[in-house]
């Protein structure tokens, strides 16, 4: 039977900022936040947050602006990512991982005039602020209120409320992501209040087991700057009532630890996550019978992989997709007798979804024919920030997105992810587009051609690796090239393995053909 979920009837889009003002509202004394010894209040997340407002808006951050947020997760990121929004402004949000390079691009690209970053992160974003010229100030996160124009220091000195600003949710943007898209390209992703509203409301009103409720506590370990942790942690918990657990750089034992002490209820995480769990032997040392349920989004998971970490853990395991142009969520699988190992699970309220040829992209196809998925809905983001053809050529006159995903849908309406069409590398889910790495190894004096493709990786689904061709005459090793692009990029975008070779597969007209090495590589993979 082919599975539908029902309508939440209509999407009545608000401004995101009222996920907060609602919660204070409501249960003003519960725990919003557990980060460290710290405790914070929805009351008290939501006072800060004005106040922060207030303060932004006494230095000129005002609507139409954009202001970034460099930090690990922390208290202080969802005080600076609501102040932001409370001022009528629009949160960038920038990876904690990125050198300053990839900061710089950022900035530039969105125009940021204002910067919050964390004292660990200063050095990093002063290197960028050279190269950033519309940025005007940094605020600096740090503990103390004694420093006028630090985080604290500014909602230390600030007086009531900020001004009211008029917030249209359908077409203001709320935040703006970068994401490569089905391009090498970082571009900024705008989703309005409307998209990540509505994808909030379609994670957390269905009448399912799948769902995050009041009395459930959630585990942040996923980056508050990536959208999965963006909405699916930070404005699902806030939407529902429930306690976010932060936790910074991930260490197993500390992943667990804080699972046991603080009765995590409802785990959101990803693959090489489930890679560690299903082999680790320190699963035996801890109580993780709190968990109701796991969901596994980001990359792709095997079937045997997630009924082995369900058996290790002793909870259900479920799989969910979505990507940052769909504010995420788009998919997710049963926790009941109706979930299908393998499968991301029917699409969610009120999205739709086509799948459909790869050479046209026009003609639909039937039940487990591989063709590309594409999906319209209030969620899906209105396009990408100044670049009118991008955004054209990944949303059609009719609203439809194209994901650049390949899938397939069985009979009851399940849907398996089997390959992409775009050629992003996904290590551990952050996205890597190989045209960046291309460029930075180029510059490199050595090297006359290369191409990067990613290799399948059992703990991080993919791991960029370059096929290079030296120049005449010239020496350079695999470690030399590859600290040679990891001391320009963050870590998570270093190539992994080096392959020599004499030429790099192109056709006629010059354009590489990464498939061909793809195909290569994994046909070496499996002994060919």
């Amino acid at each position: 039977m082919f599975v539908v979920r029902p309508s939440l009837g209509i999407l009545t889009p608000e401004p995101v900022q009222r996920l907060l003002t609602n919660a204070a509202k409501q249960w003003p004394h519960k725990t919003a936040i557990v980060d460290g010894g710290r405790r914070v209040t929805f009351g008290e997340l939501n006072a800060y947050a004005s106040r922060l407002a207030v303060a932004l808006q006494g230095i000129g951050v005002s609507k139409g602006g954009f202001v970034g947020i460099l930090a690990p997760n922390c208290v202080e990121f969802e005080v600076g990512f609501f102040g932001i929004l409370k001022a009528g402004a629009t949160v960038t949000t920038i990876n904690s991982g990125y050198r300053e390079r990839e900061i710089a691009a950022q900035l530039n690209a969105s125009g940021a005039a204002v910067l919050i970053v964390h004292e660990n992160l200063l050095d990093m974003a002063e290197a960028a602020a050279k190269d950033a010229p519309n940025l005007q100030r940094l605020i600096v996160i740090n503990d103390s209120a004694n420093e006028a124009g630090s985080f604290w220091g500014l909602i230390d000195a600030a007086l009531g409320e900020p001004v009211h600003v008029e917030i249209d949710p359908v077409h203001d943007l709320a935040a703006l992501p970068f994401s490569s898209g089905t391009t090498g390209v970082n571009k900024g992703v705008m989703l309005t209040h409307q998209n990540l509203h509505a994808n909030v409301r379609q994670l957390a009103d269905r009448a399912e087991d799948n769902t995050v409720c009041h009395d459930d506590v959630v585990l942040v370990h996923l980056p508050l700057f990536h959208i999965y942790g963006m909405t699916v942690l930070m404005q699902q918990a806030l939407y529902v009532g429930a306690t976010q657990v932060m936790m910074g750089r991930f260490d197993m034992a500390e992943f667990l630890s804080l699972i046991q002490d603080h009765k995590v209820t409802a785990l959101f995480t990803a693959p090489p996550v489930g890679v560690g769990l299903s082999q680790t032997a320190l699963v035996n040392d801890y109580d993780v019978s709190s968990i109701r349920f796991i969901m596994f989004g980001a990359a792709p998971m095997s079937a045997d992989l997630q009924l082995r970490i369900a058996n290790r853990l002793g909870c259900t395991v479920i799989q969910g997709y979505g990507l940052t142009e769909t504010s995420p969520v788009t998919h997710m699988d049963f926790t009941d007798e109706r979930m299908k190992p393998g499968s991301i699970g029917p699409v969610l309220p009120d999205i739709e979804q086509r799948v459909v040829d790869m050479e046209t992209g026009l003609v639909d196809l039937g039940p487990n024919e591989l063709g590309e998925l594409l999906l319209r809905g209030a969620n899906i983001m209105r396009g990408y920030y100044n670049q009118p053809d991008a955004t054209a050529a990944a949303i059609d006159s009719h609203g439809w997105f194209r994901t650049g995903d390949l899938v397939k849908v069985d009979e009851d309406g399940y849907v398996y992810v089997l390959d992409r069409k775009k050629e992003l590398i996904k290590y551990s889910g952050f996205q890597v587009p190989p045209a960046e790495l291309e460029g930075i190894l180029l510059e490199h004096p050595a090297v006359a051609d290369v191409a990067v493709i990613g290799k399948e990786d059992l703990e991080h689904g993919e791991i960029p690796k370059a096929f290079v061709v030296l120049k005449a005459g010239s020496i350079a090793s695999t470690y030399e090239l590859m600290d040679y692009v990891g001391n320009q990029v963050a870590t998570f975008k270093r190539v992994r393995e080096v392959e020599f070779v004499d030429t790099i597969p192109k056709n006629p007209s010059g354009k590489l053909l990464r498939r061909m090495l793809v195909e290569r590589e994994r046909a070496k993979g499996k002994g060919v």
